[in-house]
């Protein structure tokens, strides 16, 4: 009778523990959640994009190397974008140059540009929009301070289509092209020259020819003159004449 009962036990708990639900690893259960089947869908997509990429890079690779060009020099050119502070020192360094010049040396396109731009940045009313590759440099009519009603409701800011007769400057590669442009031959006023015949007004840079010339002259400027033994005679000759002939002239009577 002992040895039944130990049995009966024993069968007894063979069948709890069959009957007992398994229990998973909470990263078993992760991965069947819905959560974890929608990231390893993704992971593969992924992976198959990455492989027709690498296939299709190993069968055209012209059309790769351009866009890989491409790409870089995208990247290149948003990491170099510059922003409103760099306008604001290149403006500065600028308005310093053209300050040391006389107002008669400026060249009137250059002070112009300037001015204008120095008046809507003691207003305020300079604005900043970066485009990711490029930005952008551009007026606004009020202050962002003001509280008037005009500069305060939205929909009397300034809209998009009328952007781009506000932009005053392009940022782009890390330079702003506009200002460079305007600064182009700012010690140079086209006023002293308007007045001049066309063919005088523009100049052409020397030829090859010419820069060796000049530099040639300038060196023999430089060389110390050369008197032959003819020349020497000739002019020993020439005074001894002028000599003697201011003693033969009579000298006059006081």
């Amino acid at each position: 009778m002992a040895a039944l009962r130990v049995a009966r036990r024993m069968f007894c708990a063979a069948a709890e523990s069959a009957s007992a639900p398994v229990k998973q690893s909470r990263w078993e259960a992760l991965k069947g959640s819905k959560a974890g089947v929608w990231c390893r869908s993704l992971l593969s997509d992924y992976k198959e994009a990455c492989r027709e990429i690498l296939v299709g890079a190993r069968d055209r690779p012209v059309k790769a190397s351009l866009y890989a060009t491409l790409l870089g020099g995208a990247l290149a050119c948003s990491h170099t974008t510059p922003d409103y502070s760099s306008f604001e020192a290149t403006f500065l360094d600028r308005s310093a140059q053209l300050g040391l010049l006389s107002p008669w040396n400026r060249s009137s396109t250059s002070d112009g540009h300037m001015q204008s731009l120095a008046k809507l940045r003691n207003e305020g009313r300079l604005r900043h929009i970066s485009l990711g590759l490029l930005s952008l440099i551009y007026y606004a009519d009020f202050d962002p301070n003001v509280t008037l009603y005009e500069a305060q409701c939205s929909n009397l800011s300034v809209r998009w289509r009328d952007l781009p007769q506000r932009v005053l400057d392009v940022g782009f590669a890390g330079r702003w092209w506009n200002l460079d442009s305007k600064m182009q031959d700012y010690d140079i006023n086209e006023e002293e020259f308007k007045h001049l015949p066309p063919h005088m007004q523009v100049t052409s840079p020397p030829s090859v020819h010419e820069v060796e010339r000049n530099e040639r002259l300038h060196k023999e400027s430089w060389l110390p003159l050369t008197v032959n033994d003819e020349e020497m005679d000739t002019n020993v000759v020439d005074r001894r004449e002028k000599s003697i002939s201011g003693k033969s002239q009579p000298k006059p009577l006081t």
